[in-house]
């Protein structure tokens, strides 16, 4: 695993993925979003979108998606996803195959198992492992421990929200 400090820089773009997070959370979906930035340019954007009745609508698989089909495997490489969470094992994975580079996220995927436990949500339906546990060759920076309140809150929020119908 390689993990960096996260810089001012960083620290803007996870801003903007607590702000579609939060646009996630507000269209009924889990409050996730997240950046694709190439040389400090975002060049696609996600949000959570299983309320589809797809499960794996998730804003980091949705980039490596799409950095798959729009991007040529050199600028990949170089290219950073900014994500509100963690990648969850399926988009660790998803990121790895598609050649990206580095991650950089709010919330670890600790913290976010720590929360729901808090909040009386059951666990999802893979272990909450982190990015290196699956792509341990992925440069890595996170979490962002100014954001963790507000994320925390959409998370409570989205608990709330999905206890009360």
């Amino acid at each position: 695993m390689i993990r960096y400090m996260l810089t001012d820089v960083d620290l803007r773009y996870l801003d903007e993925c607590v702000v579609l997070a939060t646009e996630a959370l507000d269209s009924g979906n889990a409050p996730f979003g997240s950046l694709l930035v190439v040389e400090d340019r975002v060049v696609a954007t996600a949000k959570n979108e299983v309320a589809t009745g797809d499960p794996t609508r998730h804003p980091e698989f949705e980039l490596a998606r799409w950095g798959a089909q729009h991007l040529a495997p050199t600028v990949r490489a170089h290219a950073t996803v900014y994500t509100s969470g963690e990648h969850c094992p399926m988009c660790s994975a998803a990121h790895a195959w598609a050649g990206l580079g580095r991650i950089v996220f709010a919330a670890s995927a600790q913290q976010l198992a720590e929360w729901r436990q808090e909040m009386g949500v059951a666990p999802g339906p893979v272990l909450a492992l982190p990015i290196a546990a699956i792509a341990p060759e992925i440069e890595i920076a996170g979490p962002a421990l100014p954001l963790a309140d507000k994320i925390r809150a959409l998370h409570l929020r989205h608990a709330e929200r999905s206890t009360t119908g």
